[in-house]
């Protein structure tokens, strides 16, 4: 900034509210010629229009699912053709929304990008993360259901099945995000879900890439990779698990071997990092060219295998966007994922980045 908009930039930061005649006679300029420069300071994103209000800088927004997770657990053995005892539970889901969730339990700013219903499913998703996730950025949509997910679980804490209504998100389209452009712009990092359609997807990447704004894509399911860019360069972090890389690469993943080969092909495509989790079988992680296995955490008393892949890709990146090194920021993503498992909620209640740091160090 200049001098003269240094001077506008505090006076508004000061008192939004104030009129352009009175700014102009503060600082002893003609309207005309400070409106000028409020144009200037708007069109680069510096603030937000009427009442000249500052963006914020320095938070991530995660945009994509936002869903309402009912998880129907099976008494006995499972059996098809027949009615299942089960006990059901409701909880806030969508893989965007576990993202931010658990970015925010971490001491992030996070705020949500996605659209929903004007239904209930929408109103409780706010009434039980809004302490947690800026929502003044979802768009509400009339006529359509907020997204829903709905998994039956084995007594063990498998899944069994899964039915997902989630048509609502062929409607984050890119016209949604350009109205917040000017908050985009000012993320540390943003990260997008392929709930996203492909357009939204491509749309979100050139303006990352444009900006130098760290990307992180996140697949949500095998299906789901239909809406991933083949030309990944300005992707920043890409995390997807074998079936999606499987689907994506359209190769099996069976060895070491094939491991390795799918991380190079997605570097060579443009990621600066890969990380393709394994499950049992650990990560395998690649930046630059160098490629790292990293072994899985023994997990005891699994719970719920819901939610934790999203507490992966969360601690992950706390710890990568706090300049951990990708060592240290992919064993936080593992020990995220592990007590995740050891619970039956989606995000842990009792997650902090200080007990995120006493976990890992046990």
């Amino acid at each position: 900034m200049n001098e003269k908009e240094k001077l506008i930039f505090q006076l508004i930061k000061k008192n939004p509210y104030l009129s352009q005649q009175e700014m102009a006679e503060q600082l002893g300029m003609s309207r005309p010629a400070l409106a000028n420069i409020i144009s200037s300071l708007i069109k680069r994103g510096e603030i937000l229009g009427r009442a000249y209000v500052l963006p914020e800088k320095n938070q991530i927004i995660a945009i994509g699912g936002a869903n309402v997770d009912r998880k129907f657990t099976i008494e006995q053995d499972a059996q098809l053709g027949t009615s299942n005892p089960a006990t059901v539970t409701e909880a806030v889901g969508g893989v965007a929304r576990n993202i931010a969730e658990n970015l925010g339990c971490l001491g992030n700013h996070v705020s949500l990008i996605t659209v929903m219903g004007e239904d209930h499913d929408s109103a409780f998703i706010e009434h039980n993360c809004r302490n947690l996730v800026n929502l003044d950025l979802v768009e509400k949509l009339k006529g359509y259901n907020t997204g829903s997910y709905t998994a039956v679980l084995n007594r063990e804490g498998e899944l069994v099945i899964s039915m997902a209504n989630m048509a609502i998100y062929d409607q984050l389209l890119p016209a949604v995000l350009k109205k917040h452009e000017s908050i985009l712009q000012n993320a540390s990092c943003i990260v997008i879900d392929l709930n996203s359609p492909l357009e939204t997807v491509e749309y979100v990447r050139m303006f990352a890439t444009e900006r130098n704004i760290p990307l992180a894509i996140i697949p949500v399911s095998s299906p789901k990779m239909k809406n991933m860019p083949q030309d990944l360069h300005g992707v920043h972090y890409f995390i997807c698990n074998r079936d999606e890389a499987e689907t994506y690469l359209n190769m099996k993943l069976e060895t070491y071997e094939h491991y390795e080969e799918a991380v190079h092909t997605m570097l060579q495509k443009g990621a600066k990092y890969v990380v393709l989790t394994l499950g049992e079988h650990g990560v395998m992680a690649g930046h630059a060219g160098q490629l790292t296995h990293y072994k899985a955490i023994s997990t005891k008393n699994i719970v719920d295998v819901t939610g934790a892949g999203d507490a992966f890709v969360s601690a992950f990146l706390h710890g990568a966007l706090n300049d951990e090194e990708l060592e240290e920021a992919i064993q936080l993503g593992l020990v995220n994922a592990s007590k995740t498992l050891q619970s039956d909620k989606t995000v842990r209640e009792d997650l902090t980045k200080e007990n995120l740091l006493e976990w890992r160090n046990l």
